[in-house]
């Protein structure tokens, strides 16, 4: 087959332990998946229905195992905010999903940032208008490598954190997620078939902060390895 322009590459991440590598297909991300994060941005963490919003799949940087990510500060923005999350990678496609099944819809798990430009999400969320700009610009998920739930298992309490500059931000734990990876996997297909190379974002937890030129942030979930970035 020919096209009359080239086709971008395959975003993919890195996989712990392999040489192999996971091609990305989409990325669903999960908003105010914590209730002290939903308490933080203005909202009542009452356990309403997750809602969803989407990152391109080229917007993912896979950071290799030992690598610091070099991360320029995007353009249109005075606001630059990290958000430490759990990243969860579909390796069984399906729809209406079961929850009780949904853990063998799951390849592996990571340690992700939801990198934002909360001054233009603000903004459009004062004029009612979609995220994307704050949310799916170049470079806004920088991602670590994958660990296979074929190893790990599936973990519910693991404590997510993220330090700036050596200094505690983010500290929590996912087994604080008002939505549960199972629950979230079933009722996200429900509305999308979900397939290989899907990702999904979990959410963040509290403590969400600017970050500047310089500044270096190094966060992780335990038992799935650290994300290591400096802003340039």
């Amino acid at each position: 087959m020919t096209y009359v322009i080239e086709p971008q590459a395959v975003t993919s991440l890195p996989i712990a332990g392999s040489e192999q590598r996971f091609p990305v297909r989409r990325v669903y991300c999960v908003g105010r998946n914590y209730a002290a994060h939903a308490r933080e941005m203005g909202f009542d963490p009452d356990r309403e229905p997750p809602f969803f919003f989407c990152k391109p799949a080229d917007s993912v940087i896979g950071v290799a195992d030992g690598q610091t990510l070099e991360l320029p500060y995007p353009s249109e923005t005075s606001n630059y905010h990290y958000e430490i999350e759990l990243v969860v990678a579909i390796g069984k496609g399906g729809s209406d999903i079961p929850l009780e099944e949904a853990n063998d819809h799951v390849f592996g798990y990571a340690v992700g940032l939801d990198m934002t430009r909360r001054d233009l999400q603000m903004k459009m969320r004062e004029m009612g208008r979609p995220w994307e700009i704050g949310k799916a610009f170049d470079q806004s998920a920088p991602i670590a490598p994958l660990y296979p739930a074929s190893l790990i298992g599936h973990p519910t309490q693991a404590g997510i954190w993220l330090q700036v500059n050596e200094a505690d931000k983010q500290r929590s734990d996912i087994d604080k997620l008002i939505w549960s990876v199972p629950e979230t996997i079933a009722y996200l297909s429900r509305f999308f078939e979900l397939k290989p190379g899907d990702l999904i974002m979990t959410g963040t937890p509290e403590g969400v902060g600017p970050v500047v030129a310089g500044d270096r942030m190094v966060g992780g979930v335990d038992g799935l390895g650290e994300l290591n970035v400096r802003i340039v």
